[in-house]
């Protein structure tokens, strides 16, 4: 446990401060404890403004000495009385939704849980006999399946008994009037929902509350919990009396209440609703910044689980014949037959809606030349590509079941396609390609513009990489298909003599991976050297300690850390089952995201310049998150760097704290101005790097030079006239969240219907985004909401990164309730809507993308996938919800950014409304989420961005009725 005292704030300055603890201790006495496996990061004692002596403080030192004594408790009590609680999660608040998690089969996990608590001497009595009737345990009365109108109750307290255990509820009264309030009650009680199997709870975590509140969502910086979660921890701790919480997934909302950013004061309502509870959290790993905020805010001590397998997304339908008609152009071209092909595969591209994605020309194919056929067909051929290699996660993952060592092979071809200069280690790409004398870097830029020659032998390319890894799996397997530790000594070391397969699958592919080449040296020491490291991320990837880490956190014992991030960037993540931390947060960002950064933001000035008559554009708005800056060790940081000319300057201890603005010479372009929009979770974590920004942004806009070259400078100088402010302050462009407060509340909107037009989404942002960040006053986020318009009016572009292959645009709700683009149109007073491009660096060949296309890239790999939508069904109830979530955020992309075209709700329909069967399947699997999926299409129709046909939409209007009559009981 790491209990603190102040250094560098007096008590009262720490207790005034909505920050709380200062940034430079939070990175010395709390980031770097946590790579040991740190946890309960709380204050000890303050410090004396004229003494300068430290003073304890006493309600803390209780709060630490009671935390401290039940987590020994675990150490002694049997196992045999121990209490778990375990907590689910149910948002957005809809009975479709309870168990929610990313990436996470929540009731599978928990069944799988239970059974180990079980067998490991835990008192857990009437288990049901599966996941799924453990499910309706929980979510429905046993009555009745479908019409019972709430969720099932486990306890009705009384308002006398809430005010006597929940000493803080007074504080909850100006948001929420007295108890027991609207929310998770009958009207006289207060209701804890969710049921006890002997000793071990399951229940539901009450939601935040506002909702379905359009005003609270524009207004609240910050809204206490509602009575309703307030009880329903007050019932575990003092009632059901719990030895320890579980919370289950990836996230509840506890840990985003209202409070200091880190170091609790009682008065913090995380601090305040976990209690004295020893608190177990599984995590996603591939999510190290929630985890933290987790961690430091709700004294989590976090276990780390597994994304699910990661598959390639395929082709189907219409984009299978595009596949199949580009094989016999490349056999026949040269014949008569070319021409007719070239047309139909222009034809079947516009039927299946790829022609926004790819410029076809109107003319005849008859009127090309055989070279400009080729180039067609060749950027037609390098998007089939795209979509078809693009990495899903297939299903969704099950809290101790490792995934086989077939599940494990797309995961081990995206690691072999990284090149990794620390270890000496060359992507296999790398490796072939030099096999035949070529460059992978130019056979890339080749298949980018669509030489059709080099997107067939990237092709060629990458299925040789598929066979080897997945030869190289097959040698390491037993005759159940897992990998076992003697099944690597077995059959790695019985090779006797003959090449090893992998090597052997390379020289069948036509590549000879062998012989001399100039390029590499000692090649075949590269080859061993990346294989040796896929066998180890092989081991690592199927091992499995998730419910062994549970048991051991149960039983007040060590879990050990790890870092969170994406396991193909870092394998260092694998094995799950670890306690996650983040990074030193000094250490960002480091030399080779800087490397990575400048590739990407020049080529998203060279595709804007393309599109803008050749000008550079002179402000781009940006999202900085959390996550993403951890899984590539601040990446999109230095991006932002780059874009004003500043470089980062480490020390020798490779910390960053100093800066230096790069010459006009060497950068060779103007100095780009940015608006930088911080997630409340990136301003959390890495306030050091919010001042790093501020000062480079100060730094141009203080360099005296031409205006046309530096746009940080004329942007200044004009806002400074305009608004009455001096140069340093009118530079202000690092905006984030009040202290405490987190997201824009757009998606709570979006995901609750509860907004009239998108003027009201967008007061949202402003009002809720607009809190700047001065690195002249660092411990203060003040709002500047005149500052941030005026800002944001000047942006051309806005921007954002996509750097993990399991969480894209409409996975979550978070990038669309961060994306500015109508509000700039809105600013502007023309309408015109800025350019808004993505990022994606998921693999070796980063793209620069429109957000529009990656919309359109995301639907065509998941929510109209086959491969993806029956991997999420094979999870029934959860499945459906999955499927809903997408649409939905789908359809934010419309409210927030105009993103979406007309061709994917359409396609949604046909795919999920219009098939009986599928009707049928998903009403049975989950009536509440079906629901939910009918009434977004009619939203997205009645809001404008859907056109349809009538026929269609009386067809929603009856499936309605009917999934409604179901939900009611009414047969």
């Amino acid at each position: 446990m790491v209990a603190l005292p102040l250094v560098f704030q007096t008590t009262e300055e720490w207790q005034e401060s909505e920050l709380g603890l200062h940034p430079i201790q939070v990175a010395l006495q709390i980031a770097l404890p946590e790579l040991d496996g740190g946890i309960e990061p709380i204050i000890l004692s303050g410090r004396d403004g004229t003494t300068g002596k430290a003073i304890a403080l006493q309600d803390r030192v209780e709060a630490i000495a009671q935390r401290a004594l039940k987590w020994a408790n675990l150490r002694h009590k049997p196992k045999l009385h121990k209490r778990v609680a375990i907590t689910v999660f149910s948002f957005p608040p809809d009975k479709g939704n309870v168990g929610t998690a990313a990436y996470l089969d929540v009731f599978g996990s928990i069944y799988k849980v239970m059974e180990s608590l079980h067998d490991n001497g835990y008192d857990v009595q009437g288990l049901p006999d599966s996941p799924e009737a453990l499910m309706l345990e929980v979510l429905h009365n046993a009555q009745a399946q479908y019409n019972s109108p709430e969720l099932n109750i486990a306890y009705k307290m009384s308002v006398p008994e809430y005010e006597a255990l929940t000493p803080y509820c007074d504080r909850l009264i100006p948001s929420w009037g007295p108890p027991p309030g609207h929310l998770n009650t009958d009207g006289q009680n207060l209701l804890v929902y969710g049921k006890s199997f002997g000793n071990v709870f399951i229940g539901v975590q009450p939601t935040f509350g506002y909702e379905g509140d359009p005003m609270r969502l524009l207004f609240s910086r910050s809204a206490s919990p509602h009575h309703g979660f307030a009880a329903y921890y007050t019932y575990l701790e003092k009632i059901w009396k719990a030895d320890a919480v579980l919370h289950f997934g990836t996230h509840g909302s506890l840990e985003f209440m209202p409070g200091k950013q880190i170091g609790m004061s009682e008065q913090c309502f995380p601090d305040s609703l976990i209690g004295t509870i020893p608190n177990l959290y599984y995590y996603a790993a591939n999510n190290p910044s929630e985890a933290t905020i987790a961690k430091r805010r709700s004294y989590a001590e976090t276990i780390s689980y597994l994304t699910p397998p990661a598959e390639n997304a395929g082709l189907y339908k219409g984009l299978k014949e595009l596949s199949d008609l580009i094989a016999s152009y490349q056999t026949l071209k040269d014949t008569g037959r070319g021409v007719p092909i070239t047309n139909t595969i222009m034809d079947k591209c516009r039927m299946v809606n790829l022609d926004k994605d790819v410029d076809l020309p109107e003319r005849d194919a008859q009127e090309m030349t055989p070279q400009e056929r080729d180039t067609i067909v060749g950027k037609v051929y390098i998007k089939l590509m795209e979509i078809e290699s693009r990495l899903l996660p297939c299903g969704l993952h099950v809290v101790g079941k490792p995934p086989s060592a077939e599940e494990a092979i797309a995961t081990l071809v995206n690691i072999a396609g990284l090149d990794r200069e620390e270890d000496d280690i060359l992507s296999l790409q790398r490796i072939i390609a030099s096999s035949i004398g070529r460059d992978i870097e130019e056979i890339y830029r080749n298949s980018d513009r669509g030489m059709l020659n080099d997107v067939q032998l990237l092709n060629d390319i990458n299925q040789a990489v598929r066979t080897a890894v997945a030869a190289m799996v097959h040698a390491q397997i037993d005759a159940d298909g897992r990998v076992s530790k003697l099944s690597m000594l077995t059959n790695l070391f019985s090779l006797g003599g003959k090449k090893e397969p992998w090597v052997q699958a390379i020289l069948d592919c036509g590549f000879p991976i062998l012989e001399s080449n100039s390029s590499i040296e000692n090649r075949k020491s590269k080859i061993e050297n990346l294989f040796e490291y896929l066998q180890f991320c092989l081991k690592q990837v199927v091992a499995d300690n998730e419910l062994g880490a549970l048991l051991l956190g149960l039983d007040g014992q060590y879990i050990p850390p790890g870092p969170g991030g994406d396991p193909i960037r870092n394998p260092d993540v694998l094995p799950t089952g670890k306690n996650i931390h983040a990074l030193d947060p000094q250490a960002i960002p480091t030399a080779a995201a800087v490397k990575s950064a400048k590739t990407v933001v020049d080529r998203l000035l060279d595709r804007q310049r393309v599109e803008n008559g050749g000008n550079y554009p002179e402000t781009i708005a940006c999202v900085l998150w959390g996550t993403d800056n951890i899984k590539t060790y601040g990446e999109s940081l230095a991006q932002v760097l780059w874009m004003v000319g500043v470089r980062p300057v480490p020390d020798s201890l490779g910390r960053v704290n100093k800066l230096e603005l790069i010459s006009l010479e060497d950068l060779g372009r103007p100095r780009i101005d940015v608006v930088v929009n911080c997630s409340g979770v990136f301003r959390d974590l890495f306030i050091n790097q919010m001042n790093l920004l501020d000062r480079a942004v100060k730094m141009a806009a203080e360099a005296d030079e031409p205006l046309e070259m530096n746009f940080v400078r004329k942007h200044a100088i004009q806002q400074s006239k305009e608004l009455g402010v001096d140069l340093r302050q009118a530079a202000t462009r690092i905006f984030s969240n009040a202290s405490g407060s987190y997201s824009s509340n757009i998606n709570l909107a979006v995901e609750n219907s509860t907004w009239e037009d998108e003027s009201e989404l967008q007061d949202m942002y402003l009002a809720r985004k607009s809190f700047a960040f001065s690195s002249d006053n660092p411990g203060m986020m003040e709002q500047s909401r005149e500052l941030f318009e005026s800002s944001l009016k000047t942006a051309e572009v806005t921007f954002q990164n996509l750097d993990s292959s399991e969480i894209s645009l409409t996975d979550v709700s978070h990038y669309y309730d961060s994306d500015p683009t109508k509000i700039v149109a809105r600013l502007r007073g023309d309408g015109t809507m800025p350019a808004s491009y993505m990022a994606d660096t998921t693999m070796a060949n980063a793209q620069i993308r429109t957000l529009s296309e990656t919309v359109r890239l995301d639907s065509r790999t998941k929510l109209l996938n086959p491969k993806w939508y029956e991997g999420m069904l094979s999870h029934g109830y959860e499945g459906v919800r999955e499927l809903s979530k997408r649409l939905v955020n789908t359809m934010g992309w419309s409210a927030t950014a105009g993103a979406v075209d007309n061709w994917v709700y359409e396609d949604t329909n046909t795919t999920f409304f219009k098939d009986e069967e599928m009707c049928k399947r998903l009403i049975n699997l989950n009536p509440n989420s079906f629901r939910k999926m009918v009434t977004t299409l009619l939203e997205a129709n009645g809001r404008g961005y859907w056109e349809t046909s009538e026929e269609n939409l009386e067809r929603l209007r009856q499936l309605y009725q009917e999934v409604e009559d179901r939900i009611e009981g009414i047969e």
